[in-house]
């Protein structure tokens, strides 16, 4: 077994005896310190000096070896100090889409009279070539907040990874950091297809003599002039792009006579892909184009079906349901 496996579950056997919270007060229970490698080259520096005063009874040897000494040691206090006291607090993070970055939003509060300087936070385990981490100064007796970011690993409810919030002040020979696990978790959708197809046609409704008619886009052909009063949502904004472009300016709605004799539903079963992902990407999609154009959706999906309707909440409800099957 290599080494990089074994520190990797001593670390996952480390962070799993953990707690989760998503407000954590630093105190010595839960800070660590350690020299880092300037630390080290200095405490190499102090032992060479002051065995080379010994050898030659240099008393500014003793000195100089002394005062960086005493320096390291005070130096080692207020690092550990600059850390020990401040409350870390996240805020929960919103839904994202599969490929994209969450953005945890982390506020640090000190009560403390002075000034907190160079404090870092970022996700353990990442590259920080790719993700460096956050830092900033938190004032004295008030708060500053950091955004860390996340690749997340695909759809679905996901915890959150744990975070190290950790400095190096006032003189780089000591790095003093602490290990928090949030207690949050975020929601991915499925990443929306790039370039899907037009919007499936819509349904007769039960009773309807389903006349009203889909043109192969998707979208109802029932339009009218537009009409001083009527929502932008509902203005054919493909239709008018044509319309400017023949040089007529003129603009239509659509018939909300004609559209309410269709229903569109968006269904699993009816997406044209074999693939599970490949499917929920589709419909990911969907349900956004169908949200931009105003437009009453329903979702069918193999174990769950939502009654069309349109607005922010049920565009979250939908893209919920995608992410979670």
């Amino acid at each position: 077994m290599s080494v990089l496996k074994v520190r990797a579950r001593i670390r996952t056997w480390w962070h799993n005896r953990l707690p989760r919270r998503d407000t954590l007060t630093l105190t010595q229970r839960n800070v660590y310190i350690l020299p880092t490698r300037a630390g080290w080259m200095l405490a190499l520096t102090l032992v060479l000096l002051l065995v080379a005063s010994i050898n030659y009874q240099l008393n500014l040897g003793y000195l100089l070896t002394f005062l960086l000494a005493g320096s390291a040691v005070v130096g080692m206090h207020v690092c550990h100090g600059n850390l020990r006291g401040t409350t870390l607090h996240l805020d929960a993070p919103g839904p994202v889409h599969a490929g994209q970055a969450a953005t945890l939003d982390i506020r640090l509060s000190s009560e403390r009279t002075r000034i907190r300087y160079g404090i870092g936070m970022g996700v353990i385990g990442v590259d920080l070539a790719h993700a460096p981490l956050a830092w900033t100064d938190v004032p004295a007796q008030g708060s500053a907040t950091l955004q860390v970011s996340w690749s997340v690993p695909g759809r679905g409810l996901h915890a959150l990874p744990a975070l190290t919030a950790l400095t190096l002040f006032p003189l780089g020979t000591f790095r003093v950091w602490t290990v928090w696990r949030p207690a949050s978790t975020v929601l991915v959708y499925p990443e929306p297809e790039s370039h899907p197809p037009p919007l499936p046609p819509g349904e007769p409704q039960a009773g309807s003599s389903g006349s009203a008619r889909v043109q192969s886009t998707g979208e109802f052909d029932g339009v009218r002039s537009y009409r001083r009063g009527d929502p932008l949502k509902a203005v054919v904004w493909k239709k008018a792009a044509q319309a400017f472009a023949a040089g007529r300016d003129e603009l239509v709605s659509r018939d909300a006579l004609s559209t309410q004799r269709q229903q569109l539903w968006l269904d699993h079963a009816q997406c044209g892909h074999s693939g599970l992902e490949a499917r929920l990407s589709r419909l990911t999609a969907w349900v956004l184009m169908a949200d931009r154009l105003g437009l009453d959706y329903g979702l069918r999906l193999p174990a769950r079906e939502l009654a069309p309707d349109q607005g922010p909440a049920h565009r979250a409800r939908c893209l919920e349901a995608l992410a979670l099957v």
